[in-house]
C-alpha cells in the first residue's frame, strides 16, 4: 500500500487539474494521446493559414491602382473593349425585365 494519504492524493489531483496536467497517472502510450490533444490544431497554426498570399488584398490594390492609371491590366482592358464592341453591335445583355421571356408576356 502507498504511504500517501487520501488528502495528499486529492490535492495532487486538484493541482494537476488546475494547472492543465494529466489528473491520473498514465502510461507512455496514453501520454502520446494527451500530447496530441494538447497541441494547437493544425488549422490554427500560423505557418498553415499564412501559407498563401492574401490574393483579395492584392486584387483590390491593383484594381485601385488601375483606376488611378498607375497600373495597366491588359486582360481587363481587353474584356472592357470586347464589352464595348458588343454594345456597339447591339449584342449586349438585356437589362433586367427586358429579356425574351419578359417580352413574350407583353
Amino acid at each position: 500500500m502507498s504511504n500517501v494519504s487520501s488528502y495528499a492524493l486529492r490535492m495532487a489531483r486538484l493541482s494537476a487539474q488546475v494547472f492543465g496536467e494529466v489528473v491520473r497517472p498514465t502510461d507512455s502510450k496514453s501520454m502520446k494521446v494527451v500530447k496530441l490533444f494538447s497541441e494547437q490544431p493544425l488549422a490554427k497554426r500560423e505557418e498553415v493559414y499564412n501559407w498563401y498570399p492574401p490574393h483579395n488584398t492584392y486584387y483590390a490594390l491593383m484594381k485601385k491602382l488601375r483606376y488611378f492609371g498607375l497600373y495597366r491590366d491588359e486582360h481587363q482592358d481587353f474584356k472592357e473593349e470586347m464589352r464595348r464592341m458588343k454594345k456597339l453591335r447591339g449584342k449586349e445583355k438585356p437589362k433586367k425585365g427586358e429579356g425574351k421571356r419578359a417580352l413574350k408576356k407583353k
